[in-house]
């Protein structure tokens, strides 16, 4: 398996965890009271405009060939560990 192919395989499998994580959330602002449901969807948002982020940056490198990849790992991997930390806060806000 490719570096490349590895990293893709990587970054789908935490797609798929932060959908799930989204839908919980989903369903909890449901049952949340008014005021907070506000503040609940609001951080949903926040939530899922990351996780359209690292779709797009997903499809980048599924689709980049191994020279091109080679390109742009380093800023690629940057950007995602910076996602992924900015998704954990957010996510951890729910829970708070």
């Amino acid at each position: 398996m490719t570096d490349r192919k590895a990293h893709v395989e990587k970054l789908k499998a935490q797609i798929d965890q932060w959908n799930a994580e989204i839908d919980r959330l989903e369903a909890r602002a449901r049952g949340a009271q008014a005021d907070a449901r506000v503040e609940y969807e609001r951080q949903l948002k926040q939530l899922e405009d990351w996780r359209n982020r690292a779709e797009q940056q997903w499809k980048e490198a599924r689709d980049a060939s191994e020279s091109a990849w080679a390109d742009m790992r380093a800023g690629f991997e940057k950007s995602w560990k910076e996602m992924a930390e900015a998704a954990t806060r957010a996510s951890e806000r729910f829970r708070g």
